[in-house]
């Protein structure tokens, strides 16, 4: 057992020595006795992560139920079984079922992004007990003991290197680092960011290159990714402003709903002093009318019809709140490797000659040219070119493979087998109209010096079909610089001027390019063999590479696209400071500013919220930092959308109110706690899916512009007949007959009105603005006194014609269903006039709907069963025309009402009128 302090409650194992580790664990590099392992798996538990506790299918249904307005429709319920109107009873409680099952159905399935991390952790590690190596599950790992990785390991919990052989670690799922990282044992500083502790390799990385010895300092939460995963515990997951709005408005409409009811029931009771079971069934009635039944169904449908259409554009959609939430969004947070780039290295600088030449072209698709100066410039033309390019393919292990989408050349995709630095050296290659295989079997390769961190740089033998030799040598700069005497000039090898060299690297640097030298050396036909000696004098340099990770050529237009739609873009990337810079910079994010992951664990609260708005780009962050910038920013007021795909974004993207992963090169945990998934990786599909999210919400608001005034008309009526001492127009039943019916038809079809043009040229709506404004609730108010003059009306008449109430109640219901049918040509454009084909042509599934109602209503009218379920009678051809006629008033009284908004309001009708 440990005497000392607990192990795992250090943060510092990579500022702490290898000999001291092993003193502080108490083991050797022999590894633990099988009796203390046992006695240390007792003491720290299993090596995997705690699960969380999940809501049941069972509490998610029930959850269903827990909304003012259902409280309100399950008390009608009971009141009308209290009173035995089984029918009405029966009716209200399906209704409530249905939006239960379909809100049930809508969550989808249970949270799963802390399984997902469980599922990343290795499941056998080599570990040395009692000096003997065996393979073991991982789970029983505890601190101390000893852990051989070798290239393709998974990194079973969180090790302190103790010895390394050309170890490399692909750390982009904690660290958001480009390339796999090189390891060492050397102890770093205490500060040093995650992806700068060299000596530590993290559970779950991977490893890439080389061997290595490591010791357990860190078992299951206590590993880094197991920290993450507490931290994904704690984050609460956000409420859409959707449906904060929803929740306020039902609310709202609840207390209306109640204090209305209250008021009628009171003086049918005091004044009229009508019978208790009449007036019961006038509040249910009332409550019945007002409750807008079909809207949740409505707002279901429409983010579903949303979600299809987002997935069309690559963007793929977990939770349906988010389709609308995309709309509202102010600020998008996007990480920096293969969203805002395409996360394939590329060669974009070659300085050869004294010439410096820019290299067309992204990623490892091989298309592009060079450029000298501004023009476009044949490699023929440049010998030594051409020279340098053969070089960087002789001295490589890569390959560069095309796939192909679809079957087709549509879609193509090129990766890379091998080192991604390396494979960069082979596109550029091939840009250069280079073969690579050719080149190879014109100088085959003889012996190799594998590149090792030690000497930092990689060198091959070669000899040709002429008897000739030579060694080709790429590595880091400073260090080939050193081993060069003489550089290539015009074909001639003079006195190397390292100044000019040094300023060069400088200039290419200063981009965030990652640089490469490149080098040769003649040595005598009969050697077979390269050591370290043979190289390390003497040699020519060719040239320096300069490569990036560059930003895809759509995420400019789409990073200006979003700019124009008034959302800031925001790079928060682990990378470094330069390079993200410099990515930022041809992006058009932010000026140039850049704050480091060490910068913001120095300030407080308030002083970032202050950095937040004036700078863009943030480099070298934790995820600590990440989550806090969000929390930040949505601290003052911002509606985010964070992207992410490592382990090291879960908790931000979990806590943003929009959660991005990506679908391609995304970890599961990303996945999971995302709302989106981006199915290309693209940043361009974000742009897609905010404007389809704005859409989503203006088709929303013509949903509840359409289906509220119907309701509102409804308890009107109602409230009119008490106070004039007539009888019900609208039974409960017949009520919901025409709220569910109306949605599930008429309401439906404005959920596939498209896009308006001028959408993405607005800025996004206030996350505070009420879902009813001003013109909003004037337009509902507006329709609801014509609905209520005409159908209360007609009822009057029909009644003071003698006919039966049956008769003047199924008059009434047709009226108000005719009403619809024409006030859904209305609602297309909520202040633009429809007087046009498009607008009374335009969507096809308007037509296809009212005749589909039209068919309905025939059935409630003279289908038997329907007249005993909801007490209607037949109607003759005359009181048709009648009907037709009222009902078309409210078609031509709303364009004339748009037309005068337009003509007073026309800032308010040329943006989204709701302001």
């Amino acid at each position: 057992m440990i005497n000392k302090k607990n192990p795992s409650e250090s943060r510092s194992w990579h500022a702490i020595s290898a000999d001291a580790i092993c003193d502080i664990l108490a083991s050797t590099e022999q590894g633990l006795s099988r009796h203390e392992a046992e006695l240390r798996l007792a003491q720290y538990g299993f090596n995997r992560l705690t699960p969380a506790a999940s809501r049941g299918p069972f509490k998610r249904f029930l959850s269903q139920f827990n909304n003012v307005l259902i409280y309100v429709l399950l008390v009608a319920a009971v009141v009308t079984a209290a009173i035995e109107h089984w029918v009405d009873s029966g009716v209200i409680v399906g209704v409530v079922l249905i939006n239960a099952l379909i809100g049930f159905i809508q969550e989808g399935k249970a949270e799963k992004a802390l399984d997902a991390i469980r599922n990343m952790l290795t499941h056998q590690a080599m570990v040395r007990r009692d000096g003997k190596n065996f393979l073991m599950p991982a789970e029983q790992l505890v601190p101390g003991d000893i852990v051989m990785l070798e290239s393709g390991d998974k990194v079973p919990a969180d090790l302190r290197l103790l010895q390394v052989k050309n170890l490399r670690a692909d750390e982009s799922m904690l660290t958001g680092e480009s390339l796999p990282v090189e390891k060492n044992t050397l102890a770093t500083g205490i500060h040093a960011a995650l992806g700068d502790r060299f000596c530590l390799a993290y559970s779950g990385t991977l490893i890439t290159y080389g061997t290595a010895l490591g010791m357990v300092v860190s078992t299951g939460d206590k590993t880094e990714i197991g920290r993450i995963s507490s931290m994904l515990r704690t984050v609460p997951q956000l409420t859409t402003p959707l449906l904060r709005q929803i929740a306020r408005f039902s609310q709202w409409l609840t207390f209306a709903i109640v204090m209305l009811a209250s008021v009628t029931f009171a003086y049918g009771w005091t004044i009229k002093h009508s019978s208790l079971t009449e007036l019961f069934m006038s509040a249910v009635g009332l409550a019945v009318a007002a409750i807008p039944e079909g809207l949740p169904a409505i707002m279901t449908i429409t983010l579903a019809i949303g979600v299809q259409r987002m997935a069309k554009r690559n963007a793929i959609i977990r939770r349906l709140p988010a389709v609308e939430t995309l709309g509202s969004v102010t600020v998008i947070c996007s990480d920096k490797t293969g969203t805002l780039t395409c996360n394939e290295m590329t060669v974009k600088s070659v300085f050869v000659n004294n010439k410096l030449f820019t290299v067309e072209g992204v990623g490892y698709n091989p298309h592009g040219g060079f450029e000298l100066g501004d023009e476009t410039t044949p490699v023929e033309d440049h010998p030594y070119l051409h020279e340098l390019i053969r070089a960087a393919v002789l001295c490589n292990n890569a390959r560069l493979e095309q796939t192909f989408g679809n079957g087709t050349l549509q879609g193509d995709n090129w990766i890379v087998h091998g080192d991604p630095t390396e494979g960069a050296l082979v596109t550029l290659a091939h840009k250069a109209g280079m073969n690579p295989d050719f080149i190879n079997q014109e100088m085959p390769r003889t012996d190799i010096i594998p590149f090792e961190s030690e000497h930092r740089y990689m060198a091959t033998l070669h000899h040709d079909h002429s008897g000739h030799a030579f060694v080709f040598i790429k590595g880091a700069p400073e260090r080939v610089l050193g081993m060069c005497s003489l550089q290539r000039i015009d074909g001639e090898d003079v006195p190397i001027h390292v100044a000019h060299w040094h300023q060069m690297m400088d200039e290419i640097a200063s981009g965030g390019q990652r640089l490469l030298a490149i080098a040769f050396k003649t040595v005598p036909s009969s050697q077979n063999q390269i050591g370290f000696a043979d190289i390390e004098t003497g040699l020519t340099l060719l040239g320096i590479v300069g490569m990036i990770d560059p930003p895809r050529p759509e995420a400019i237009e789409a990073v200006l696209k979003c700019q124009n739609a008034g959302i800031r873009v925001k790079m928060i990337t682990g990378d470094h400071a330069a390079t993200a810079v410099a990515i930022a910079v041809e992006l058009n994010i932010g000026d140039g500013s850049v704050l480091s992951g060490e910068d913001l664990d120095r300030m407080t609260d308030s002083e970032l919220t202050a950095a937040i708005r004036n700078i863009d780009v943030f480099a070298r962050t934790s995820p600590e930092n990440k989550l806090r910038l969000v929390t930040a920013l949505q601290a003052d007021g911002q509606v985010v959308a964070m992207t992410g795909d490592g382990v090291n974004d879960a908790p931000a993207l979990k806590r943003a109110d929009v959660g991005v992963a990506m679908g391609k090169k995304g970890t599961e945990v990303a996945k999971e706690t995302s709302e989106m998934v981006l199915a290309d990786d693209n940043f361009a599909s974000i742009a897609h899916a905010v404007e389809e999210g704005r859409g989503i919400y203006e088709n929303l608001k013509k949903s509840i512009i359409f289906i509220l005034p119907t309701g509102a008309g409804e308890a009107l009526i109602i409230v009119a007949a008490i106070f004039m001492g007539e009888a019900l127009p609208l039974t409960p039943v017949q009520i919901l007959w025409v709220n569910m019916i109306t949605a599930v038809t008429l309401s439906l079809t404005l959920a596939f009105e498209p896009p308006e043009r001028n959408i993405m040229s607005r800025m996004p709506r206030k996350p505070k603005e009420p879902l009813l404004s001003r013109l909003l609730a004037w337009r509902i108010v507006f329709v609801s006194l014509i609905m209520v003059a005409g159908s209360f009306g007609l009822f009057l008449w029909e009644h003071s014609r003698g006919t039966s109430i049956e008769h003047a109640r199924t008059v009434t219901v047709n009226t108000l269903v005719m009403f619809e049918m024409f006030y859904v040509f209305n609602s297309r454009y909520l202040h633009h006039s429809v007087l046009n084909l498009h607008g009374l042509f335009g969507n096809r599934l308007v037509w296809l709907a009212v005749l589909l109602l039209i068919a309905f209503q025939m059935a409630f009218t003279y289908w038997q069963p329907m007249q005993v379920l909801f007490g209607t009678v037949d109607l003759d051809a005359h009181t048709w025309q009648v009907i037709v006629a009222v009902a078309s008033s409210v078609f031509i009284l709303v364009e004339i009402e748009k037309f005068f908004i337009r003509l007073f309001l026309p800032k308010a009708a040329a943006g989204n009128g709701m302001k």
